[in-house]
């Protein structure tokens, strides 16, 4: 129901009881198949290999920085990001093997208003288009909306990059508009795509993604048995 104040004007929803929220924090989140570190020196050189896996440098055409062309770059990369508060850099490791597999980060956070974006994410081929890539996910949106009770959660992209667009998504993001000529992005002109999650939504979503990574929806050769989407409807 629309609320209106004493002139008769359209407001937005009254929220007597909001506080600002905490920033996020350098902590360990673990999950079934992996757990998230905050970023340092120690993972980079087993990163780097991982990323180094792929036969091409597609993986970085959407990313803000050109590959390194050697594991000492991009130790030097990493070592200028670990002390961030914002973006606040995350490494995947596989529990598995121990080893990190990819990374992202939450970044532009608002704690004012309770809002903040998920990106930066470069996922390995070790960990793409696996459960280990939806886990990750999912431990960082369980930790900006149960741990640190924010409101909003974003994922921006090119508009261009349709496997982001689709992944956003297939995630339970909801596509919000295009922002035309956002960007100059490694010479080229960026459009960029808003998505969000908002707090209401997160419960449905959380469920969803709680039964999909479920280790009875997979076979014993790791398919799975019912899409993230599915359990959704």
């Amino acid at each position: 129901m629309t609320q209106f104040n004493q002139y008769g004007q359209p407001v937005g929803d009254a929220l007597p009881d909001w506080q600002p929220r905490r920033s996020p924090e350098r902590v360990t989140l673990e999950g079934r198949l992996c757990r998230l570190e905050p970023l340092q020196v120690r993972h980079a050189s087993a990163l780097f290999a991982a990323y180094s896996q792929s036969p091409d440098t597609r993986s970085w055409t959407w990313l803000a920085r050109e590959p390194d062309s050697n594991a000492g770059d991009f130790t030097r990369w990493v070592e200028s990001i670990s002390t961030l508060q914002d973006p606040l850099h995350f490494a995947v490791i596989d529990k598995q093997t121990n080893a990190p597999v990819g990374s992202l980060a939450l970044m532009r956070i608002d704690a004012k208003n309770g809002v903040m974006e998920v990106g930066s994410v470069h996922f390995s081929s070790l960990m793409t288009r696996t459960p280990l890539s939806t886990e990750a996910q999912w431990l960082l949106m369980r930790y900006a909306f149960d741990t640190l009770g924010y409101r909003r959660y974003e994922w921006k992209c090119n508009s261009l990059n349709e496997p982001s667009r689709l992944a956003a998504a297939r995630l339970g993001f909801q596509y919000e508009g295009r922002f035309r000529q956002a960007l100059v992005a490694k010479g080229h002109n960026r459009d960029t795509d808003w998505f969000s999650i908002i707090d209401k939504e997160w419960p449905a979503l959380d469920r969803a993604f709680r039964k999909w990574l479920s280790a009875d929806n997979f076979s014993a050769d790791g398919k799975q048995l019912n899409t993230l989407e599915s359990f959704r409807q």
